[in-house]
């Protein structure tokens, strides 16, 4: 620690020759000391350093409000002769030992100290150290950059004997004490009424000063706290005039630039002078380590002192980062004891839980990274137990509906499978065997289709509609757009009506004399076969006997629209018959993440592809490599084949920096390709106008096709070899693994290639990820890597409650955990009706209602 007291007296020694003006530094002493803490923390050898670290820091923080140069030289005077006594020990120490003992911090996890070798409560998980002068903080005993020894948090499994207190929680913030009208108007734009939404409020981050790093030791890739002071801050221009905010902080060992987008007030709030804190993740620039887009907040010297991790909650305007730390201070401890827990005690032990009551406390104000992660752990395992006991619930629903046998002999069965142009895979027919098993009981099937692009699930759909049809009962398959079901309808019709059946097609482009028509024949029993979309659900459509219902594209359909189909059953002796359910992916998805989702039906995958399918070589370039692009169109289309040119949007827009479907197409048609014929397709066209424009380009009336992500699914042109996805930065992996799916399906190679306009890290490990790649599963693993669960399904579109705190891709060990819990709890009350289970089943009712709320 020689080193910072040296600094520290240098900085000392010059405000005494100076006059005691508090000008030995630019910024005052106040300002050295947000620098110097830091750096003596790092350094402390012992706990008797650390405390003298907290003294120094109290004499310096409250330097400029001394009364007077007389107080100051005693103030200054004062740390002169701490430094010295501090010395004095040193030297006493190493007269006494001249074998030094190892410091503290070099201490090791296998040879933890006496206080380490058993569980403390987590209270005490903070020990007080030996002080020189009275303080009124406690300090942390782990120095900077040593190895922690971890410390397992003693676990409260019960209530602490604390009775909780729902009717008091429902209580309005202003119950708690500080907290007028001004406060409760802030917290209420927080989403927070009452005292339980409060303590449901959580931190947003936590700057961990337990673990504070100095500029000069900052790691490429690392997520770090920083303290430094802002030299300064400018705003400039990129070459698209989006304002740029940049920062330089340094602390004394290094500077670092920090930057921010499309935030030009940053510049009046981040002033040279300022001591500010920065979070985030440490990237690479030109060579240089820098902040993207940071999390900042000005400098508290408290938690800096006192060596802790500090909650960062999210704020509205008036309400300071410092005013909401004291008002849930006194929430969390008044009342987060008063939760009550509605884990039973059995399940907490047995998992090692946190109590409910511990957990909240610890999210709040974590003693150690240790007891926040024990306590986030708590709150996943609530959310993905209450998710499971909602799947188990939706599952026995569907079972205890009544449904129909549909069977037909193996010989006429053989006669389908004899008319198919093409050998089915094994993959495809183990598939089908499942099926037919599933739709011969009387209970009604609930059953998940996987497989790739390609793989071949529209043949088993259709397998299970001939099944239905053939056995005296309709199908139906709703897919989620127009153009989707336009392509299912016309290759199910080549497949089905030479069969003797009647498919019919219902969407939302349908004319009223032709719905009219389609409503009979599906009421009377003549259609046999209805594919559509939403069209299907409505009220008007009435089915003479529905047995099998088909959803493609599962992801983009919720809970209520699988639901709405099959209540299309029929009844018999009024009891209603629920059909068989076949819910198709094309987007892969990892077995226990399906496992969560869609836990409440049954799964079969296709992972076998037909044979002949060619693998679609990929490529991404850069925009200003766009031209190569242009010239392997121009040889692909010379040699009789055509290309997709597909675009992140429809027009222009002043917000979104991205290339526009209908400009380019314009631009492509007369400056690019004016001796090729171009067509143009997307969402904003009439349905009659988008059919024309994909018949064209089917017939192999036009060369190229400029689309957007309107030909994401059902679009079948065997002679397009070359797709060019521009903005592929601006797309997740699944959906341009969906594009590249448009190619590749007729006997010539095929090609993919992704130009992406601004490539941050993460776009090129997408891409490049797509590169290496054409096997869908092993995308979608990356693409949850990357994105995770939540944007990658939609998680409003699922019909699944939104979780906050587990992960449905890392807290695998946690659901396997909460789906063998929730198995075996409702096998013993289904109906959570027991008085021990009461609380439980409230909380199921309102997780599920929040995703009703969304869906």
């Amino acid at each position: 620690m020689e080193q910072a007291l040296k600094r520290l007296e240098r900085v000392l020694e010059l405000e005494k020759q100076q006059g005691y003006q508090n000008k030995a530094v630019v910024g005052g002493i106040r300002q050295f000391a947000a620098f110097w803490v830091s750096q003596a923390n790092e350094e402390a050898g012992d706990e008797s350093d650390l405390a003298l670290v907290e003294q120094v820091s109290q004499v310096l923080v409250d330097y400029s409000h001394l009364p007077g140069k007389e107080a100051r030289a005693r103030a200054i005077d004062t740390l002169f002769q701490s430094i010295q006594r501090r010395r004095g020990r040193q030297s006493a120490d190493s007269v006494a030992s001249p074998v030094k003992e190892p410091p503290a911090k070099s201490a090791t996890p296998s040879s933890p100290p006496e206080s380490a070798r058993k569980p403390a409560p987590a209270h005490t998980a903070r020990q007080k150290a030996p002080r020189e002068t009275p303080v009124t903080e406690d300090i942390e005993t782990e120095p900077v950059d040593s190895e922690p020894v971890t410390v397992e948090p003693a676990i409260d499994y019960a209530q602490s004997g604390v009775k909780p207190d729902p009717q008091g929680l429902s209580q309005p913030v202003t119950a708690i004490k500080g907290v007028g009208q001004k406060i409760d108007e802030k917290l209420n734009k927080l989403g927070a009424k009452t005292i339980w939404e409060l303590l449901y409020l959580f931190p947003r981050r936590y700057d961990d000063f337990t673990l504070m790093k100095p500029i000069s030791k900052l790691q490429y890739g690392e997520q770090v706290t920083i303290i430094g002071t802002v030299w300064q801050t400018k705003v400039r221009r990129s070459r698209n005039n989006q304002p740029i905010t940049e920062s330089i902080v340094n602390d004394g060992t290094g500077s670092v630039q920090a930057t921010w987008f499309n935030q030009p007030w940053l510049a009046a709030q981040l002033p040279a002078g300022m001591p500010i804190v920065l979070s985030g993740k440490v990237e690479m620039f030109l060579g240089r380590l820098v902040f993207n887009s940071p999390e900042w907040e000005p400098l508290e010297m408290e938690p800096l002192r006192t060596r802790r991790i500090v909650p960062v909650y999210p704020l509205t305007e008036g309400l300071t980062s410092a005013k909401m730390r004291e008002v849930m201070q006194r929430a969390v401890k008044e009342w987060a004891p008063r939760v009550p827990d509605p884990l039973p005690l059995e399940i907490r032990k047995q998992r090692r839980l946190y109590s409910l009551p511990q957990a909240i406390q610890q999210l709040h104000f974590p003693d150690s990274q240790e007891s926040m992660r024990q306590a986030r752990r708590r709150l996943a395992y609530d959310e993905l137990f209450l998710l499971q006991l909602g799947m188990q619930r939706q599952r026995r629903d569907w079972q205890d509906h009544s449904g129909m046998s549909l069977v037909i002999g193996d010989e006429r069965f053989q006669a389908f499978m004899d008319s198919l142009p093409f050998q089915l895979t094994g993959a495809q027919q183990r598939v089908i065997d499942e099926l037919r098993a599933d739709m011969a009981q009387d209970r009604p099937m609930n059953r998940l289709l996987q497989g790739d692009v390609g793989s071949g699930k529209t043949i088993v759909a259709a397998a299970a509609m001939v099944i239905a049809a053939w056995s005296g009962a309709q199908a139906a398959l709703m897919a989620p757009t127009e153009i989707l079901a336009e392509q299912h309808y016309r290759g199910l019709c080549k497949l089905l009506e030479p069969l003797g059946l009647r498919v019919a097609l219902l969407t939302g482009s349908t004319s009223a004399a032709e719905r009219a028509t389609i409503y009979e024949g599906l009421a009377d029993g003549t259609i046999q076969i209805a594919i559509g979309t939403h069209a299907l659900i409505q009220p008007a459509v009435r089915f003479h006997r529905l047995g099998m219902a088909v959803i493609d594209e599962q992801h983009r359909f919720g809970v209520d629209q699988r639901a709405a189909l099959r209540e299309k059953g029929p009844s018999d002796d009024g009891e209603p018959v629920s059909p068989h359910l076949l819910v198709m992916s094309a987007t892969p998805i990892p077995r226990t993440l399906a496992l969560s989702l869609y836990g409440d039906l049954d799964m079969s995958v296709l992972d076998e592809m037909p044979p002949g399918r060619q693998e679609i070589k990929t490529r991404w370039l850069r925009a200003s490599e766009r031209e190569r692009a242009y010239n392997f169109i121009r040889r692909q289309t010379s040699e009789g084949r055509q290309a997709y040119l597909i675009y992140p949007l429809v027009e222009e827009s002043d917000t979104i920096d991205a290339r526009a479907a209908v400009e380019e197409y314009e631009r492509l048609s007369r400056e690019v390709f004016p001796d090729r014929r171009v067509g143009l397709v997307h969402g904003r066209l009439r349905p009659n106008e988008k059919d024309d424009a994909m018949r064209a380009f089917a017939a192999q009336e036009t060369d190229m096709l400029v689309a957007t992500s309107v030909i994401e699914v059902g679009v079948d042109v065997p002679n397009s070899t070359v797709i060019v996805i521009e903005g592929a930065d601006r797309f997740g992996l699944a959906q341009l693994h969906q594009f590249r799916g448009r190619v590749g399906r007729g006997e010539h190679q095929s090609y993919c290639i992704l130009i992406a306009e601004d490539v941050s890290a993460d776009a090129e490990q997408r891409l490049t990820a797509l590169e290496a790649t054409n096997d869908g599963f092993v995308l979608a693993e990356r693409d949850l890597e990357l994105r995770g669960p939540g944007e990658f399904f939609g998680r409003r579109q699922s019909g699944l409650p939104e979780l906050r705190f587990a992960s449905l891709l890392h807290d695998t060990e946690v659901l396997a955990m909460a789906q063998e819990d929730a198995a075996a709890l409702f096998a013993a009350d289904p109906e959570l009706a027991l008085p021990e289970h009461q609380l439980l089943a409230e909380q199921v009712r309102q997780f599920w209602e929040q995703a009703a709320d969304v869906s």
